[in-house]
């Protein structure tokens, strides 16, 4: 029985998506639940599971194209017995898209069926061994980073040292230059921040903040912290806290604007940064007040991971209340972070650096972080928000007062 793959139901935000990259082709047998197609959301890359086990008879939809929900993009001829259907000839797909018979022969060698989507896709569109490609990523896994090196180094490579067949090589004296088109999240990331620049009234306001307490009880209980829970003792679970019994103390921070209406959150939906091959994008911590510092430290590392390897869902990212930022793990010592919108505020973490500062009328050096909150400034008044930082900064020098709530 023959069986359509349609594109599963988008969210209601979401209008359409891009078929990034078949997993199979036709004649090729599947299971049920196997990822058959790569969609590519302004959010997230969806999987489209194999909905029986069967063989793969028809290909309606080619790489590149845009689809919406309910589409039909494949048709499955049920059955693990079924007879391999003849492989079609396919439509020709945009050639920025095409795969070239090396990197599908290199699939199972190079581990490409483990790549995130934004990898694969680069690999595909540059028509890449992925076998050849070292990987620095977890369990020698390819990042995006792996790929640009090495094809910044295929690129430097003398034309003479080239193959000659199917080169074009770049003439003497000649620039060379890539054009690659924005991903789907990019894109919307670039729109979303323009517009914010053109709604809100940003201004951000700054402090530093003394992390000795923070790296005592780091230091102190890191060891028995971990065996316990079986996650790291890391800085945010202190950030997320300081954080929550600031926005207690000041609504305003965690609230938004509607119209002309000002919609004070009774509830905290921290929104934490996670740097992505695909952009930067913000899974939502839920009810992060009733979380405990464990329960905060494993939630941020599975959305890392999962928002690193494409499987973020657009539920997480959804929502939010208030914004945490880290550009400290890039080497950021200083900055001055966008909204998040509809939200009012966002607080930017920075590089740990130890400085010489006067306490108690000596100069000692101590672990030091400058922090930044850009704000809202129609809804939020220079002393709230100078105020709000101060609470954070209070409560990170003396984290005995997460504990009391004072």
């Amino acid at each position: 029985m023959s069986i359509e793959v349609r594109v599963p139901q988008l969210p209601e935000s979401v209008a359409d998506a891009t078929l990034i990259a078949w997993r199979k082709k036709p004649g090729d047998s599947v299971q049920r639940d196997e990822n058959l197609v790569d969609l590519e959301t302004d959010k997230v890359v969806l999987e489209v599971p194999a909905p029986a086990a069967g063989v793969i008879k028809e290909v309606k939809v080619q790489d590149g194209a845009t689809v919406i929900s309910g589409q039909v993009l494949a048709v499955l001829e049920e059955g693990a017995a079924a007879a391999a259907a003849p492989a079609a000839k396919p439509a020709k797909a945009p050639e920025r898209r095409a795969s070239s018979p090396e990197t599908r022969s290199a699939a199972p060698a190079g581990g490409a069926d483990k790549l995130a989507p934004s990898v694969r896709r680069l690999v595909e569109e540059h028509h890449l061994d992925a076998a050849g490609i070292p990987g620095s990523g977890r369990d020698g896994r390819i990042t995006k980073a792996d790929v640009l090196t090495h094809l910044t180094a295929k690129e430097s490579t003398p034309p003479a040292a080239r193959p000659a067949a199917g080169t074009h090589p770049t003439p003497a004296g000649a620039r060379a230059e890539r054009r690659v088109p924005m991903t789907r999240l990019r894109a919307r990331i670039a729109e979303r921040l323009v517009q914010v620049q053109a709604t809100a009234a940003m201004l951000t306001t700054f402090n530093e903040v003394d992390l000795t307490a923070v790296n005592g009880l780091r230091a102190r209980y890191k060891e028995r912290f971990e065996k316990e829970h079986g996650v790291r003792l890391g800085f945010t679970s202190f950030f997320v806290k300081a954080c929550i019994e600031a926005l207690r103390r000041y609504p305003v921070v965690n609230a938004s604007i509607d119209g002309n209406d000002i919609v004070y959150h009774e509830y905290y939906d921290i929104g934490i940064a996670v740097s992505t091959d695909r952009g930067l994008i913000v899974p939502v911590l839920r009810d992060a007040d009733t979380r405990s510092f464990a329960d905060i430290e494993q939630s941020v590392g599975a959305f890392a991971t999962r928002a690193r390897d494409g499987a973020i869902t657009l539920e997480e990212l959804t929502g939010g209340t208030f914004t945490i930022t880290n550009g400290g793990v890039f080497g950021s010592l200083l900055s001055t972070p966008i909204l998040n919108q509809p939200q009012s505020a966002i607080l930017g973490m920075h590089k740990i650096q130890e400085r010489p500062v006067a306490v108690g009328g000596q100069v000692v050096v101590r672990p030091m972080m400058y922090l930044a909150l850009t704000y809202d400034h129609r809804i939020i008044d220079g002393r709230e928000a100078v105020q709000f930082l101060v609470a954070v900064k209070d409560a990170l020098e003396d984290p005995a007062r997460l504990l009391l709530q004072i």
